[in-house]
């Protein structure tokens, strides 16, 4: 069997990959990313600079080389369950988080120009097992973040 890139198989066929999508509950796609940053947990990710002092349209492209949402990237679960890109505006969306939580795991100001990643997942760990959200929390979320 000869294997090919995705691109390459597009040139001669054409390729559905709705169905190559693996659902994932919020909580599943965060602990998957926690367990990926374990892998290495005194690996050294980089971290975003200032991203509450950032507008909303400039946290969205942030983005960092080996941050822990490129680690997030990279893995091959995570992709195929919908994740597009290593953007601080993508891994929001992915990972179902607020700016205040995302804010915990990869900004500059928590950590220094790097954040050990069993701390990233740690935090991380802890955002799939709050459980539900309140309803405070769902309005805050909405409404004044």
């Amino acid at each position: 069997m000869k294997h090919q890139a995705l691109d390459q198989l597009r040139t001669v066929a054409n390729v559905n990959q709705d169905h190559m999508r693996a659902p994932m509950s919020r909580r599943d796609r965060l602990l998957r990313w926690a367990e990926v940053l374990e892998q290495f947990p005194n690996r050294h990710l980089s971290t975003l600079h200032q991203t509450e002092y950032q507008s909303e349209a400039g946290r969205e492209i942030m983005r960092a080389d080996n941050s822990p949402i490129t680690v997030a990237f990279k893995d091959p679960v995570l992709r195929a369950a919908g994740m597009e890109n290593d953007t601080y505006g993508e891994a929001k969306r992915f990972f179902e988080l607020t700016d205040r939580e995302l804010h915990k795991v990869i900004c500059y100001c928590h950590f220094g120009a790097t954040v050990n990643a069993a701390t990233a997942a740690r935090h991380i760990r802890s955002f799939a097992t709050e459980g539900k959200r309140s309803m405070f929390e769902r309005f805050r979320t909405t409404f004044l973040e």
